[in-house]
C-alpha cells in the first residue's frame, strides 16, 4: 500500500524491492536511486547513503562486517554497485586510535585505503567515517531543503528540538572528516533513542535497520519539517519580504533571456569558455523579484554541495527588465562594471581567506547570475554542471525561504565556507577529473541534423565533446533523433533555412539551451538533377533557396551571436564535389553548390578579424545513409550515368582515386578537421570525395 506523503515522493516498490531478495547492497542502492530521484530530498551528487553487511574475509575465511558506501564524486539517483566502497567496519572504528584531532583530518583520509574490503572499490568519500562511526545496517546523509532551511535558521537547536522533541539529535556546523564522524558518535551516546541528527547548515542523517526502514525515517523526518515550514509560510504571509519587481510575461522572459546570454556567456568565459542554462521558474522568480533579494543574495549559501556548485554568491543584474538590449555595445557597457566588481571582490575574498597551502586561486567569474523580472542564468564548464549548478541554486533558494519563514537565514562564514571550496581534498578531486574532450565548451547548431549526413555530424561533434542543437523541418525526425543522446548534450529546433523568422526561432532556443552559438554547420540539402530542359523555376528557386539563401541566412544569425559573446567561431557549410565539377543534368543543384562555396570564401575573408573560420567540406557520392538520395536524384544521377540505381554506390566508389565508398561519418570527420584540429585555417574547401581529381581546388 503506498504511503501518504505530501511534500515528498513515496517511490518505494514493494514488488521491485522483493526481487532483490535478501541482498542488501542491492537494496541499499535501490533506495538511494529512489531517493536521488527527488530534488527536494537530495541534488545531483549530493548526499551519501550507505548499508552494513556480514561477509567472509578473504584472508581468514572469519565473519566481518563490511560497510558498503557511496564513493567519492557519485551520485545516489544513478548510484550502481561501481559507484561504492566496501571496507571492513572495525578497521575504519580503529582509526580513533590514530587520530590526532582537526589537522591530521587530510592525512586520514588516505587512511581510508587501508580499510578496503572490496579491491573494485570507489575512492571513499570525506563521509566514509560520518556513516563508519555510527552502528546502524542502513544510513543516509541527505540534504533535503526543508532540513537545510532547519539547519540554516539562526536558532537551529531551539528549532530541531521544536520541531521532533528528543526524538532527534542535532551537531553543529563543522566540516565534513573524520572528527564530524565521531561527533556524530557522541551525540548518538549521549541520545540513545534518537532517529536521526540534523548538522547545522549542513543537512540530516537518518538511519534503520532494513533499507525500507532507513528509507522511511528520512520521508516521515523530512515530511515533518516541511509541515513546519509550511506552517511557519502560513503564518508569515509574504515570502522574501514580498514582491519588488514584476515579471515579465513568459514570451518577453524568453526573449529576453536569448537576447543577453550570448553576452553573459562572453564575459563569463573571460577564463574559460563556459556553457549555459536558463531557468525562470516560479521558485526562482518569487525570490529575484522579492524585497529581500539585495540582502540575502550576498549572504552566500549554507550546505557545502550548494556553495561547491554555485559559488559562494550570485552576480545581480541591475538591468531594468523593460530594458532595450538592441544595442549591444550599451548593454555591454553596462554589464562590464558589474561582472568586473564580482571578479575582484571574488578575488579579495580569496586574498582575505588564504592559506599558505591554498591552491591558486580559481576562475573568478560567477556562476550564477540574476536577472529581477526575468530569470536565472548559470555558466559552467558543461551543460550538466551549469543545470545542476542552477538546480542547486534552487534548494538553496527554498532554505532560504525556510530558514526566514521560521526565524532568519544564517549562511557559513565566509572562512568556513573558503576552507571547504578551497580544501586540498577538493583540489584532489578537482585534478583526478578526466581530462576534456577537444570540442568541450562548444555549442553548435547543425541543420539537416535530424538524419543522414547532418545527424552523423552531430554524432561526431558529441562524441568529441560538443554541445549540439539538431535543427530540421520534421518534428518527428527530430524526436526520433534526440533520442539517441542524454538530455544535456543536445537540444532541437523546428527549422525552415529558407524563413527568417524560422531561423531566428531556432537560435533562440540554441541561445537558451546552452547559452549561445560557436558553430554553425549548414548541412540542410535537397537535390534535383534535371537537364536545363526539364529544369522548373520551382526547381531552381527551391534549390536556391535550401542551399544558398539558407547558408545566408544561417550565418548572418549566427555571427550576429558570435560577435556578442567575442569568442570567435566556425562556420561550415557542407557543399559538394558539384559546385567544382562541371556534370550533365545539374544546372540548378552545380550553380546552387557553386553560390555555396564561394559565399564561404567571402565570408571567410570579412569575419577573420573576429576570429570566425569559415570553410567548407565538399562530398561526393554520399549513397549509404544520405536522404538526398531518396527519390528522383538517385534515379536522375544513375540516367545520368547510363547504369541502375543500384550500382549507384558502386559506380561512385570506383570512379574516385581511392576506390573507397564515402560515408556520412566520413563527412562528419571533415568538419570535425574543420572544428577542431585546423584552428588556424579558414576560406579552405576539403573534398571528402575519395579522391577526385576534377575536383581538386588548386
Amino acid at each position: 500500500m503506498e504511503k501518504a506523503f505530501q511534500y515528498v515522493d513515496y517511490l518505494w516498490d514493494e514488488k521491485k524491492a522483493k526481487s532483490l531478495g535478501d541482498d542488501q547492497v542491492a537494496l541499499f542502492l535501490y533506495r538511494s536511486n529512489i531517493l536521488g530521484q527527488d530534488l527536494r530530498i537530495t541534488n545531483y551528487g549530493g548526499g551519501n547513503t550507505s548499508c552494513k553487511t556480514i561477509e567472509k574475509d578473504p584472508l581468514t575465511n572469519e565473519e566481518v562486517e563490511v560497510m558498503w558506501v557511496k564513493g567519492s564524486g557519485g551520485d545516489i539517483g544513478t548510484l550502481t554497485r561501481s559507484g561504492i566502497a566496501g571496507l571492513y567496519t572495525e578497521r575504519l572504528r580503529n582509526l580513533k586510535k590514530v587520530y590526532q584531532g582537526i589537522e591530521d583530518e587530510d592525512r586520514m583520509v588516505g587512511l581510508f585505503n587501508h580499510c578496503i574490503y572490496d579491491l573494485d572499490s570507489k575512492a571513499p568519500s570525506i563521509d566514509t567515517p560520518l556513516h563508519g562511526l555510527l552502528p546502524f545496517k542502513h544510513i543516509d546523509h541527505l540534504h533535503p531543503d526543508a532540513l537545510i532551511a532547519v539547519a540554516a535558521a539562526k536558532d537551529s537547536e531551539a528549532v530541531t528540538k521544536e520541531i521532533w522533541g528528543d526524538s532527534m539529535g542535532w551537531v553543529p556546523w563543522q566540516r565534513p572528516g573524520f572528527d564530524l564522524g565521531l561527533q556524530l558518535e557522541k551525540c548518538l551516546e549521549e541520545n540513545p533513542d534518537i532517529r536521526g541528527i540534523v548538522l547545522g547548515s549542513h543537512g540530516l542523517f537518518t538511519w534503520g535497520d532494513t533499507s525500507y526502514e532507513c528509507y522511511m525515517n528520512s520521508l516521515e523526518v523530512i515530511e515533518r519539517a516541511s509541515e513546519y515550514i509550511a506552517k511557519k509560510v502560513t503564518e508569515n504571509g509574504e515570502v522574501f519580504g514580498g514582491q519588488k519587481v514584476e515579471s515579465l510575461p513568459a514570451e518577453e522572459r524568453k526573449k529576453k533571456a536569448a537576447q543577453l546570454m550570448p553576452l553573459l556567456r562572453g564575459m563569463a568565459s573571460s577564463e574559460n569558455q563556459m556553457i549555459g542554462h536558463f531557468t525562470d521558474s516560479d521558485t526562482v522568480l518569487e525570490y529575484i523579484n522579492s524585497t529581500d533579494l539585495e540582502r540575502l543574495a550576498p549572504m552566500g549559501t549554507s550546505c557545502p554541495d550548494h556553495f561547491l556548485r554555485t559559488k559562494i554568491q550570485p552576480l545581480i543584474l541591475t538591468l531594468d527588465s523593460n530594458e532595450d538590449l538592441s544595442n549591444t555595445e550599451e548593454i555591454k557597457g553596462k554589464l562590464e562594471p558589474l561582472f568586473g566588481k564580482y571578479r575582484e571582490e571574488y578575488k579579495e575574498y580569496y586574498e582575505k581567506h588564504k592559506h599558505d597551502n591554498s591552491p591558486a586561486m580559481r576562475d573568478p567569474n560567477p556562476v550564477i547570475i540574476i536577472y529581477p523580472g526575468v530569470g536565472m542564468f548559470s555558466f559552467a564548464k558543461n551543460k550538466q554542471t551549469a543545470r545542476v549548478a542552477s538546480e542547486f541554486y534552487v534548494n538553496a533558494i527554498n532554505v532560504m525561504r525556510g530558514a526566514e519563514s521560521i526565524s532568519a537565514y544564517t549562511s557559513l562564514p565566509r572562512q568556513e565556507a573558503f576552507d571547504i571550496e578551497y580544501w586540498l581534498l577538493e583540489e584532489a578531486k578537482l585534478q583526478r577529473m578526466p581530462k576534456e574532450k577537444p570540442l568541450s565548451r562548444r555549442v553548435a547548431i547543425v541543420t539537416g541534423g535530424a538524419g543522414g549526413i547532418g545527424k552523423a555530424i552531430a554524432d561526431k561533434l558529441v562524441a568529441e565533446g560538443a554541445n549540439v542543437v539538431l535543427t530540421d523541418i520534421s518534428k518527428d525526425n527530430l524526436k526520433e533523433a534526440l533520442e539517441t543522446y542524454n538530455r544535456d548534450e543536445v537540444a532541437t529546433a523546428i527549422c525552415d533555412v529558407t524563413k527568417a523568422d524560422s531561423i531566428q526561432k531556432a537560435y533562440e532556443e540554441a541561445v537558451l539551451a546552452f547559452g549561445g552559438v560557436d558553430m554553425v554547420i549548414h548541412s540542410a540539402g535537397l537535390a534535383i538533377s534535371k537537364s536545363l530542359e526539364d529544369t522548373e523555376l520551382s526547381d531552381w528557386e527551391l534549390l536556391q533557396d535550401v542551399l544558398v539563401k539558407g547558408q545566408f541566412l544561417m550565418a548572418k544569425k549566427g555571427v550576429e551571436i558570435m560577435k556578442k559573446q567575442g569568442l570567435g567561431g566556425d562556420i561550415v557549410n557542407i557543399a559538394s564535389k558539384n559546385g567544382l565539377v562541371s556534370g550533365p543534368n545539374n544546372v540548378g543543384y552545380g550553380t546552387a553548390k557553386a553560390a555555396q562555396q564561394h559565399m564561404t570564401r567571402l565570408l571567410a575573408a570579412e569575419l577573420g578579424e573576429d576570429h570566425i573560420r569559415v570553410n567548407t567540406v565538399n562530398p561526393d557520392g554520399v549513397i549509404v545513409g544520405s536522404r538526398i538520395w531518396e527519390g528522383e536524384w538517385a534515379e536522375g544521377r544513375a540516367k545520368a550515368y547510363g547504369i541502375d540505381v543500384k550500382d549507384l554506390p558502386a559506380h561512385y566508389a570506383k570512379r574516385n582515386l581511392l576506390k573507397e565508398i564515402i560515408l556520412p561519418e566520413d563527412i562528419a570527420n571533415g568538419v570535425f578537421a574543420c572544428v577542431g584540429i585546423l584552428e588556424k585555417s579558414t576560406g579552405n574547401i576539403i573534398n571528402v570525395d575519395g579522391g577526385m581529381a576534377n575536383a581538386f581546388p588548386r
